[in-house]
């Protein structure tokens, strides 16, 4: 509907055919009055009978035509300006046809089984120039989309989320699990096993046993000068501290080794009650958890931490902006790959298909169900609210101008029947 109607092509053709209607109607009351003038003889009776019929029948189908869209005259006539007179009535009708030709569950239901959407949307993804314009049409979308975030906003909302979920956290039991899934097995063994090779390689090295010697040397001169001054003249100090250290590392060495090779050696018993205990403790233990509760805290707490979780979404803006701004971009492209690896797989496999269309035909009922009431009250309530005058304008200059074509044809018709008639009153009276 336009809210300018004297700026509508169809006024200007309304108003030429009822121009036209009125004109012919014109050219009949002349011609009956003309008729009468010349003494309706002759070929002026046959003139007067149809210029007569077809006045009345101009006249009858003008009142129908009007009587549509208002009074006729101005007149109080029963039945007539029946569209604005009817408009409620009018407005449940239209509802209730919508409803029941066009929003009917089964009919819909019926018709979009048929369509078959997942095969549709299989032959559609199928097609790569599809699955690529969809995919970068999803890009300019989303490039769109980031550039009309509230940054600022966005920040807050991460800032709560993460530190929440931070706070929220069970670190202590989650702590618990991990331990319990990495000593499953006897990993922590392995490990136990890693470290202890690896201690033994550092003090089996030559330069570590030389700076234990010397320490060895410094704490005994430190300690006890008498008795190393008075030892020193016998035998010297550093080699009996080389020799010390030299002994105690092959010994530790040793134990390692005996550690590694024997699974119930009581370091290993110790160390597996150890952890199992601290893994236990991490689950239980009030005291320990409050204590990761705490350190928790103080780590959600630094200004460190704060101002990483402030800049994430700073660096995710970044990356998504100088991927999406590129037209060869990366998430596009795997977009792209993976709708046309749906639909290769909709083509490919009949129980997915019909999966998929089962849930679309459900979806849809549900819809439907929803829809049909709402829609149905919409269009009703729709109606009945429109203005009267501007209904019966719009209406007229939609069907107005095809309906001054049944004034034409009651002129027509009218004298064609008035003819009619004068010539069986003529055949009756026999001349």
């Amino acid at each position: 509907m336009t809210d300018h109607p004297t700026a509508d092509p169809r006024l200007a053709q309304l108003r030429r055919m009822k121009i036209a209607a009125v004109a012919l109607l014109a050219a009949m009351v002349g011609g009956f009055v003309a008729s009468h003038a010349m003494g309706g003889q002759g070929v002026w009776a046959w003139v007067r009978a149809f210029c007569e019929a077809a006045t009345v029948g101009a006249l009858a189908d003008w009142f129908a035509v009007v009587a549509l869209f208002r009074r006729p005259l101005g007149l109080p006539i029963p039945h007539t300006a029946i569209i604005p007179s009817n408009k409620d009535r009018i407005g449940d009708s239209l509802a209730a046809f919508v409803r029941d030709h066009f929003l009917d569950p089964d009919a819909l239901i019926e018709k979009l089984r048929l369509f078959d959407p997942a095969a549709r949307l299989s032959r559609w993804l199928g097609r790569p120039r599809q699955a690529r314009m969809l995919a970068d049409g999803a890009r300019k979308v989303a490039l769109q989309t980031l550039d009309m975030l509230d940054e600022q906003a966005v920040r807050g909302v991460i800032r709560a989320f993460v530190v929440k979920t931070l706070r929220e956290w069970d670190a202590a039991s989650t702590a618990g699990e991990v331990l319990a899934l990495l000593t499953r097995d006897g990993r922590h063994q392995e490990l136990l096993d890693a470290a202890l090779q690896r201690l033994g390689g550092y003090l089996d090295d030559e330069e570590v046993k030389a700076r234990a010697s010397a320490l060895l040397a410094k704490f005994a001169r430190k300690e006890w000068p008498r008795i190393m001054a008075t030892v020193n003249v016998v035998a010297s100090v550093e080699g009996m501290a080389d020799n010390l250290a030299d002994r105690l590392a092959r010994a530790l060495v040793q134990e390692l080794r005996d550690v590694l090779s024997e699974p119930g050696h009581p370091v290993r018993r110790d160390y597996e009650a150890w952890v199992t205990g601290y893994i236990d403790r991490l689950r239980g233990d009030p005291a320990l958890a409050e204590q990761v509760e705490h350190l928790k805290s103080r780590a959600i707490d630094h200004p460190k931490v704060q101002e990483y979780v402030q800049g994430l979404w700073d660096e995710i803006h970044a990356a998504l902006r100088r991927d999406l701004s590129r037209e060869d971009s990366a998430l596009a492209r795997h977009l792209e790959h993976a709708l046309q690896a749906m639909g290769r797989k909709l083509g490919e496999d009949p129980g997915l298909r019909e999966a998929i269309n089962l849930h679309v035909l459900g979806s849809a009922r549900r819809l439907t169900g929803r829809l049909r009431a709402g829609v149905t009250a919409h269009i009703s309530r729709t109606v009945k609210n429109w203005d009267e005058r501007h209904l019966v304008r719009q209406l007229e200059l939609s069907v107005g101008r095809d309906l001054q074509y049944i004034r034409f044809n009651g002129t027509l018709v009218g004298g064609l029947i008035g003819v009619g008639l004068h010539a069986l009153v003529r055949l009756a009276g026999g001349g």
